[in-house]
């Protein structure tokens, strides 16, 4: 069993002001996490630059063209509320796109057994033409479409347990039968998307939303009575994970309660329906996580189990 790592040191570079939540520091804290002796068999690899024609998979060229030009000399622009770049945003998002693209590349063709991409900026509220929530291109998406035009898969699961709901993930595949999206998340909560009658135009859109303080009864309720079944059925040749860990208790952003075994039973879940369907295919990509501490163990207990620990 092989578990690649894949990360790059430019998405410390994407700088976000004080304060702001999705900062540097996150991937600092999990990079430190994955540095503890029991993560000494990972297969540690660098990304690679991604190019413009890996973004048009799933955003129109003159969109991507557009976000990569509006990165800034020096200090920082701001694309929406709560979603800015600075002088190395442009260079992070596309390692982001290349760490994604080499994941499925590894995976796809037998090289590890299955991948997570600690990268940053998060990328799955970026609809096809629309950079927000801290996300500038849809690397999930991405990951996928590249999946089907250059290996073959002719079925994707992406399964996103973010606290956020996906929204463009949900957008960029809404009335795509290929690709099946599956999200828990609490509601409502930004970004307002994700209610259980969102199911796309061929029924390939699985919402199951929480409530703020549901913790993990309801969560694992959720994963086994709605996504997993959802995603067994659809019978994928890979399987794509959203790995946010702002479901985390400690995390200032939301409302739920989960734990760090609650992300490592989801992750031996999801493990056991590839193992049987796909030949144990999984990428993860990291979202979001905005307290260190919950970050960190939460991405190590999802690496552990990715590990078969």
């Amino acid at each position: 069993m092989t578990t690649l790592l894949i990360t790059h040191p430019s998405c410390f570079r994407h700088e976000t002001p004080s304060g702001h939540p999705e900062r540097a520091d996150r991937l600092r804290a999990v990079e430190a996490a994955l540095e503890d002796e029991r993560f000494a068999s990972l297969i540690r690899v660098s990304a690679p630059l991604g190019t413009l024609d890996q973004v048009t998979l799933c955003h129109p060229r003159e969109f991507a063209e557009a976000i990569l030009a509006a990165a800034p000399q020096t200090g920082l622009v701001q694309i929406d509320g709560d979603t800015l770049m600075s002088p190395g945003t442009a260079e992070a998002v596309l390692h982001g796109v290349g760490g994604a693209v080499q994941a499925i590349d590894e995976v796809m063709a037998g090289g590890a057994s299955n991948a997570f991409c600690a990268m940053r900026p998060p990328g799955h509220h970026a609809e096809s033409v629309k950079a927000m929530g801290f996300c500038f291109f849809n690397t999930a998406a991405i990951a996928a479409r590249h999946a089907q035009r250059h290996h073959g898969a002719q079925r994707v699961a992406i399964i996103d347990w973010d606290v956020h709901h996906g929204n463009g993930t949900q957008e960029i595949f809404w009335d795509d039968a290929s690709v099946l999206y599956a999200s828990t998340h609490e509601m409502p909560l930004y970004p307002g998307t994700g209610s259980a009658s969102e199911r796309g135009q061929h029924g390939t859109i699985v919402n199951a939303p929480l409530r703020a303080g549901d913790g993990s009864e309801p969560f694992r309720e959720a994963m086994e009575t709605v996504l997993l079944p959802r995603i067994e059925a659809f019978a994928p040749d890979l399987i794509v994970i959203s790995a946010g860990f702002d479901a985390h208790w400690r995390d200032p952003l939301a409302n739920l309660n989960l734990k760090e075994s609650d992300f490592a039973w989801a992750t031996q879940k999801l493990m056991a329906i590839a193992d049987r369907l796909c030949s144990g295919r999984v990428v993860s990509i990291l979202e979001g996580g905005y307290d260190l501490q919950g970050l960190s163990r939460s991405a190590a207990a999802h690496v552990t189990a990715l590990m078969r620990g």
